[in-house]
């Protein structure tokens, strides 16, 4: 296979047949990619500073990584074998989808620079590979793969989709110089002015009515988890909900369901 067919850098053997042995290898220089993405962004982590980093040449690593690309797949392979799915499927499929979803959250606050990359084509990494295999198959033996794979795209996306609200409001609360509770105190003239004005029903609902808003951040996001878990009960034939499940702290079956397209799961 020619340079021009590798499509990702699962495709492309880590060690050359020809040329000298290897002194590096893949693993070693995503590691090192990854401290620097902690300590200063991913921005930072340059194939001249990962050399730096291992005490390695710049323009030798590019025979283990060819190019940028290659490397945030590694990067993305790497944080995702960090989501512990180790005995899935168990039989109990909530309890598989709320630990994984737990797990997954729980890398993307870990590493918060994980929202600056954008990639959508599917790699096939081990670890990737490791995900579907454990986490689709919590919802194999009760739906159809277009099924499970529409239920997991919807699961999926809502993690995505709260922890990058969560990082964001992170930022800008950073940015800002306050603490979250300093910045609402902050906001409460504007807040009061508009419900005064008495136009806007809705908003004043919110403000005078809801209770989410005052709950923790996990106390949220497992909020929302919970109503997606039913969502998707409710797309599964009777017999897949574990009989304990009902019974279970705050669950409550909806009707309402949904599906989605899906490319991998979420990084």
């Amino acid at each position: 296979m020619t340079d021009a067919e590798y499509v990702n850098i699962w495709m492309r053997p880590e060690r050359p047949t020809r040329g000298p042995k290897p002194v590096y290898s893949r693993a070693q220089i995503t590691e090192a990619a990854v401290r620097i993405a902690d300590a200063e962004g991913l921005e930072a982590a340059t194939m001249r500073r990962i050399a730096a980093e291992i005490g390695a040449g710049a323009m030798s690593l590019y025979r283990y990584v060819p190019s940028r690309d290659d490397l945030v797949e590694l990067i993305a392979d790497r944080l995702q074998g960090e989501v512990d799915v180790e005995g899935m499927p168990s039989g109990d499929w909530r309890a598989d989808l709320t630990r994984y979803a737990d797990g997954l959250r729980a890398m993307w606050l870990r590493h918060p620079w994980i929202v600056t990359v954008q990639r959508s084509l599917p790699s096939f990494g081990p670890n990737q590979l490791r995900l579907i295999e454990r986490v689709m198959g919590a919802l194999d033996p009760h739906v159809s793969i277009d099924e499970n794979l529409g239920l997991m795209a919807m699961l999926n996306g809502y993690v995505e989709g709260a922890v990058r609200e969560e990082i964001s409001w992170a930022e800008e609360v950073r940015r800002s110089g306050l603490s979250e509770s300093e910045w609402m105190v902050r906001s409460s003239p504007r807040v009061h002015q508009l419900l005064e004005s008495g136009d806007y029903p809705i908003f004043s609902k919110i403000v005078t009515e809801a209770r989410r808003l005052h709950l923790s951040r996990d106390d949220q996001f497992r909020h929302g988890l919970q109503r997606v878990l039913d969502c998707i009960a409710a797309a599964l034939p009777s017999t897949a909900e574990p009989p304990t499940s009902a019974h279970r702290e705050g669950y409550s079956p909806t009707l309402a369901t949904r599906g989605a397209g899906f490319t991998r799961p979420a990084m």
